[in-house]
Parts: structure tokens; sequence; C-alpha cells
């Protein structure tokens, strides 16, 4: 890990991480979003989704997630633009009757896709915040985190 910040110039002013010189890499990325949904929402489960006049809500954050990841360069200021070779979302309840939300993004490339994969992460939550919103604003976003990273310099797993 470095010990300075790797956007800022050596003048402190923001800057896009050089990537000229690394090495073309696969690189992988998985990230996790959770969300707390109330009972009343849980109870709308049919067929693992939650049906809603707008459309089956996992169905629809998967699609948003996925857009979200390839859209991360227009987002982000100082991320690279990439064009993502693949990107999965995931979605399922947990034994705490949690969502879980995972985005797998991958690229052969000079520069990782975490900001992909945790934005994808992100995307989905919102979307399913946004779609179940009308049955209860006690919905909560816990924590979107990167799950692990292969390729470039460093792997890394969470602990």
């Amino acid at each position: 890990m470095s010990d300075k910040f790797t956007h800022l110039d050596a003048s402190g002013n923001p800057s896009m991480v050089n990537v000229a010189k690394k090495k073309v890499t696969h690189r992988t990325a998985m990230a996790r979003s959770i969300i707390a949904l109330p009972k009343e929402v849980i109870q709308l489960f049919e067929k693992e989704d939650i049906q809603t006049k707008k459309g089956p809500v996992f169905q629809i954050a998967i699609i948003a997630g996925i857009m979200g990841a390839k859209k991360t360069g227009e987002l982000i200021p100082l991320c690279h633009p990439l064009g993502l070779e693949n990107c999965e979302i995931k979605i399922a309840l947990n034994q705490k009757e949690e969502v879980v939300v995972e985005c797998t993004a991958s690229i052969t490339a000079k520069t990782g896709v975490e900001m992909e994969a945790l934005m994808g992460a992100s995307i989905a939550a919102l979307t399913i915040y946004d779609m179940c919103k009308a049955f209860s604003h006690e919905i909560v976003i816990k924590e979107t985190y990167l799950v692990k990273k292969t390729g470039g310099k460093n792997d890394y797993t969470r602990k």
C-alpha cells in the first residue's frame, strides 16, 4: 500500500494516476453492498425477488448496477474510463434477511476495476432502495466494501 495519496501531484493538485508504464494484466474486483429491509418489504418477496408495478426489483437492480459500473469513469472524477470485459451482479437474501449485492468486474488492462465493482454494487443497492421506498423509508444501505481484487501489483482479500 502507498503511504501517500495517489491522486495528488507533487504540488498537491488533483491528478489522474499515470498508468502508461504499468503492465497490462487481467484484473478482477468484487464488491459487496448490504441492505437491511424492514419486515413489510421482506414480506413482499416472491420467488427470490420483489415484484412491483415498476417490475422485478432485483432484475432491474442488476441492470442498473451493470450500467453504473460501466459509467464509473464518468462519475468519479479521477477514475480512468474503462471498457469492462465483464460485469456480473448477484443479489440474494442472507440468513439475517438482509439483501446482499455482489458486483464482480473484470478487464485486461493497466489499471484495476475496484471502483467499477464498488460502483456496480452501490448503484444496484440504490436502485433497490428507490424501487422499495414506496413500501418503507426504513430501508438502510448498511455498507459497501471491496471484498477482493486480483491483478496488478498486489492482490487483496478482505479478512
